[in-house]
């Protein structure tokens, strides 16, 4: 699985997936500041297959519907908050990659 983590996604969040998933953040590739439509595209167009982000207006500022990639939005930025969900994440990351949903939206603060 080859995924692209926005630049709000904290690291210690990445370095807890699978070894055999490819995953290069936004900053890492030069992209940063770029707007999500023109981040989006790039990602198309360089074969990732999931998009993480925080960025949870996303579902509303771009049609995702008619992206090849999924996006993943996670509620919050906070590490600490994610760590407790780490074993959903990345059971919701490999779902979303094989059912080809539009949108997980993993709501921590509830």
């Amino acid at each position: 699985m080859k995924i692209l983590a926005d630049e709000g996604v904290p690291v210690p969040l990445l370095r807890t997936f699978p070894n055999a998933w490819s995953v290069d953040t936004v900053k890492g590739l030069g992209w940063g500041g770029k707007s999500d439509a023109e981040v989006l595209k790039l990602a198309e167009g360089n074969g990732f297959e999931i998009f993480v982000t925080t960025d949870k207006n996303i579902v509303y500022q771009q049609n995702t519907k008619k992206l090849k990639i999924k996006v993943y939005a996670l509620s919050t930025p906070s590490w600490p908050k994610l760590k407790v969900q780490l074993k959903e994440i990345i059971q919701n990351l490999w779902e979303l990659c094989s059912e080809r949903k539009d949108i997980v939206d993993l709501d921590i603060d509830q």
